[in-house]
């Protein structure tokens, strides 16, 4: 199918581009890198009056580093992000998740700030940023705000972004030597949808865990924070029976919907699966690895 017809701008500055978010209301639709929007154009799935396009407001752009934190613009391309010694350095989360974005095709045009404005549940970079504690800079009529990815994500394809908004830069605090991460998904083939995933930072205490934060991904209606998991753990000496046990809590913190490919039941065991493995990761020290089965 072709999309309908549909007015085109291209500012060259945030200003202009809200001058113009301004001026046309809810006729007008904001593209990015457009590798959510133009499928859903073509499905006539969405019939915006007017596509105002972001590519074109170099403010928007780059990675840089910023009084502790990594500041990303939003218009940076995932590509950028996969590639930059910054992010590898400063945010390894990060540089490992964004890997399993999809393919490379779109991650040379898609962008962090499209990707996480669209918030698909089943996205990698909404979990990662949960799990980093970043903020996201919305810049509007009124000025600025800033909003901690957490209170972000709202629901399905849903987050916290007015309708005359623009999320301008994501900020996230840099990994200190202590912090250490974990990232693991499951899809049918790579590239694909995940099934499940978990995005997880923590610290170490000497042999105690602490700080343990489990973000999942596909297990819910935006990103799922495993905070009955995570209590099982932190203060604690990571040991097969504990993870074990904050495995078998993360009924109480998912709520995966089933689907053609997967059932809610499944979900949960292989969220299961995946979270100790990620833990086992976390410490590889605790010699976590043996076989730790949990009841589906």
């Amino acid at each position: 199918m072709k999309a309908p017809a549909f007015d085109y701008l291209a500012p060259t500055s945030l200003a202009g581009a809200l001058a113009a978010l301004a001026e046309h209301g809810e006729a007008a639709k904001l593209i990015a890198g457009g590798q959510s929007l133009v499928p859903a154009l073509n499905l006539r799935l969405l019939a915006p009056g007017i596509l105002i396009d972001l590519n074109g407001i170099g403010e928007l752009k780059g990675v840089s580093v910023q009084n502790g934190h990594l500041r990303l613009g939003a218009m940076t391309r995932h590509v950028e992000l996969e590639r930059s010694p910054v992010i590898r350095q400063h945010a390894p989360l990060l540089a490992e998740a964004i890997r399993h974005v999809a393919h490379p095709a779109v991650r040379t045009r898609g962008t962090i700030g499209g990707n996480l404005c669209h918030a698909d549940p089943a996205s990698e970079l909404p979990a990662c940023m949960v799990a980093l504690g970043a903020w996201f800079t919305l810049a509007g009529p009124d000025g600025e705000r800033r909003v901690p990815a957490n209170a972000f994500f709202k629901g399905v394809y849903e987050t916290d972004l007015g309708p005359d908004e623009i999320l301008t830069a994501i900020e996230v605090p840099q990994a200190g030597t202590n912090r250490r991460h974990a990232f693991l998904e499951l899809a049918r083939r790579s590239g694909d949808y995940a099934l499940v995933g978990i995005s997880c930072t923590a610290e170490m205490d000497g042999d105690i865990m602490a700080r343990l934060r489990p973000v999942f991904f596909a297990a819910g209606p935006h990103p799922m924070v495993a905070d009955h998991a995570a209590s099982v753990l932190n203060g604690r000496k990571p040991t097969a029976a504990l993870v074990q046990a904050a495995a078998a809590a993360l009924a109480d913190d998912l709520s995966p919907e089933g689907d053609l490919q997967i059932s809610a039941h499944t979900r949960i065991h292989l969220a299961r699966v995946i979270f100790r493995r990620a833990v086992a990761r976390l410490v590889p020290e605790a010699g976590l690895d043996g076989p730790q089965e949990v009841a589906a």
